[in-house]
């Protein structure tokens, strides 16, 4: 990882510990990257509670309760998923906000409708859930680093409404 994702790893823990709120995650493709950064940081303790690698479809319907319709209907890298992903780990940890990661890192795996580097980066908490869809550039681990980037942004934007 890079200096910026740790300046915003950072900003994280301290704008969440400073209002008494905690956070948890929901990973696939980024395979423990975001939980990784977020405990690299001191004190992080105090808002971040846990996470959840879903890396298989079974982990991801058995532990965060995503619906197999949404799984057979649209696959795991979808916006439904990871709207139910983001709620699942919320539901399970109990934590204010809960954030998911699911996508093609690539390099292969892709598709003409979803191609190497879609992802969707799911949001949950008390008033809302939504997920954003991106489509980065790049090799499997930049793929990956631009995901950790862009829901560390998201979180962020969030806690700072």
């Amino acid at each position: 990882m890079n200096g910026d994702t740790a300046i915003l790893a950072s900003d994280i823990v301290r704008i969440l510990t400073g209002k008494g709120m905690t956070i948890s995650f929901a990973e696939s493709l980024t395979g423990g990257m975001i939980s990784s950064e977020i405990v690299s940081v001191s004190g992080a303790s105090a808002c971040f509670e846990g996470s959840v690698v879903s890396y298989s479809n079974d982990i991801k319907i058995k532990l965060l309760n995503v619906s197999e319709d949404v799984i057979r209907n649209f696959g795991a890298v979808s916006e439904l998923c990871a709207k139910q992903m983001a709620s699942g780990v919320r539901r399970l940890t109990g934590t204010d906000i809960a954030v998911s990661a699911t996508g093609i890192a690539g390099p292969s795996g892709g598709s003409d409708s979803k191609p190497v580097g879609t992802v969707y980066i799911g949001l949950s908490c008390e008033d809302k859930c939504f997920a954003d869809h991106f489509i980065f550039e790049g090799d499997r681990e930049s793929v990956r680093e631009q995901t950790v980037i862009e829901a560390y942004r998201m979180v962020l934007g969030l806690i700072n409404e």
